[in-house]
């Protein structure tokens, strides 16, 4: 998933980083390079500690969304890249069925990404439930997905 980061500088400070789609979420660094690398480790930290307390991670939105923001006025974006299936404990392996034709799309679409067909089914599930989520609660989307696989059988 890639963040929309701002990059500040005060005079006589380090490069500061903030990530807007994720409140609370800063990082700095001695350089622009530096304050980039910090700021994706602060990121999985930052996700890795909601996606634990059972939040879910908010759909980044776009650099043109957030540049309107004069809170962010003079500052350098840029896009943090973090890989979400990476973060949040132990991955499970899982056999699903899609049509051949999508499954070109995907792995298609992932190539030209820089990720892997699994990185991206985490990216776009996680996204499509943080950005689909009935109120936020956890214990309706379960009762709902439970439904679901009741009424199949």
């Amino acid at each position: 998933m890639r963040f929309p980061v701002v990059i500040h500088k005060d005079k006589d400070s380090d490069y500061g980083v903030t990530v807007p789609d994720l409140p609370g979420c800063f990082s700095a660094g001695d350089t622009v390079d530096d304050a980039l690398t910090n700021a994706i480790e602060a990121i999985e930290c930052h996700i890795e500690g909601m996606l634990i307390d059972g939040e879910m991670v908010p759909p980044a939105r776009t650099i043109e969304f957030h540049s309107k923001n004069r809170q962010f006025s003079g500052g350098i974006w840029a896009l943090a890249d973090v890989d979400l299936s990476k973060l949040s404990g132990k991955a499970k392996r899982v056999n699903i069925t899609l049509p051949e034709h999508l499954l070109v799309q995907i792995d298609s679409y992932a190539s030209r990404s820089g990720e892997t067909r699994s990185g991206f089914l985490v990216h776009a599930a996680m996204e499509y439930v943080s950005t689909h989520a009935d109120s936020g609660s956890e214990q309706d989307a379960d009762d709902q997905a439970a439904a679901a696989v009741k009424s199949k059988s």
